[in-house]
């Protein structure tokens, strides 16, 4: 669908607002207090009793800039009231940049979270150590598994000599405050979940993806059950670019771009009681987009709940083909262990 028609919808939400009554949910999970008018609201993060931003900042965004922007770009979004970073060594040379960004700020305000894609201990101690070194920090406030994608790739982090033994003893030794991670599929997520009592998920929650075919649902069910802390990834999609359309930024989904449009969308998963804090994509005025509409959040109203369930219809999912691919090989693979 191309973006015009998606400005229409907001334009029609904006004219029919005052005649819906907005669908309020209590969130007594992650809402604490009502902010002062201009400041970015905080959540608690699940059961780590962590009030964080509700918009959280990507690392992965710094690996498109160079090294001033970066640090004006992430001090700006600090004054602005961010106070949870994320980084992963996946994202290329976004460790180092954050470190040096982050020089200068009372490591006491903010919180700062980092991953592994090592499912082996010994690889993951070697990338939980560079990253310490390179964030120049002794810990870090959430260490998370990252991209989990498989119950395979789950079952192998818990091995002997898996990732989660290195995490564990991390804790243990004040390098790890909390456990987290993230995943692409449901099946991961859940699995991942059902082994062990993890603080906090990262997990697609998009208007596209939910009412496509309520991905994210079940995950959120979960969290709920075990208090944990919902980072929302994938806020701000409208889904895969269709072919041939024009891309207005190089990268690999369409996103909302105009405020109002972020506005909207973001609604969406901020109204999940579940949800702590929503990640724009890697850029960092999207990420200055996503703080204004965090500053100005309002639960979602019934009737925006439909409009983008209608717009939603003609986007390309981002995640079905995947969710659809693990589920498989998954049945098969529990096929075997049973018949083969």
């Amino acid at each position: 669908m191309k973006r015009r028609t998606f400005i229409k919808i907001i334009g029609e939400t904006a004219g029919c607002a005052a005649l819906f009554a907005p669908a309020i949910i209590t969130n007594t999970i992650a809402v604490q207090q009502q902010p002062a008018e201009g400041e970015l609201p905080k959540r608690l993060l699940g059961k780590t009793g962590l009030k964080i931003s509700s918009t959280a900042f990507s690392g992965f965004a710094l690996n498109k800039y160079g090294k001033e922007e970066c640090n004006v770009g992430v001090k700006r979004a600090f004054e602005k009231g961010i106070n949870y970073f994320d980084v992963a060594p996946a994202y290329g040379e976004s460790e180092n940049r954050m470190g040096v960004a982050l020089q200068g700020i009372d490591r006491s305000k903010y919180y700062l979270a980092c991953k592994t894609k090592m499912r082996d201990g010994k690889g993951a101690l070697e990338e939980l150590e560079r990253s310490l070194k390179r964030l120049k920090t002794d810990y870090f406030d959430i260490y998370q598994l990252h991209h989990l994608r498989t119950p395979q790739e789950v079952q192998q982090v818990f091995a002997e000599g898996g990732a989660m033994e290195t995490i564990i003893k991390a804790k243990e030794q004040g390098k790890v405050r909390f456990i987290g991670f993230s995943a692409h599929t449901t099946k991961a997520a859940l699995e991942a979940m059902k082994r062990f009592k993890f603080d906090t998920v990262m997990f697609p929650i998009s208007f596209v993806e939910y009412y496509q075919f309520d991905f994210g649902k079940a995950v959120l069910e979960e969290a709920k059950k075990q208090a944990m802390g919902v980072l929302a990834i994938k806020a701000l999609s409208t889904g895969l670019w269709h072919k041939d359309e024009k891309h207005t930024r190089n990268w690999w989904y369409r996103s909302a771009e105009s405020q109002e449009e972020v506005n909207l969308v973001t609604r969406f998963p901020l109204s999940f009681e579940q949800v702590s804090a929503i990640f724009a994509p890697s850029y960092i005025d999207l990420i200055d987009k996503a703080i204004e509409s965090a500053k100005n959040y309002r639960p979602i109203t019934e009737d925006e709940k439909l409009k983008l369930k209608e717009f939603s219809k003609n986007c390309l999912s981002l995640f079905k083909r995947e969710e659809d691919q693990v589920a498989y090989k998954s049945r098969n693979h529990s096929f075997c262990l049973h018949y083969c």
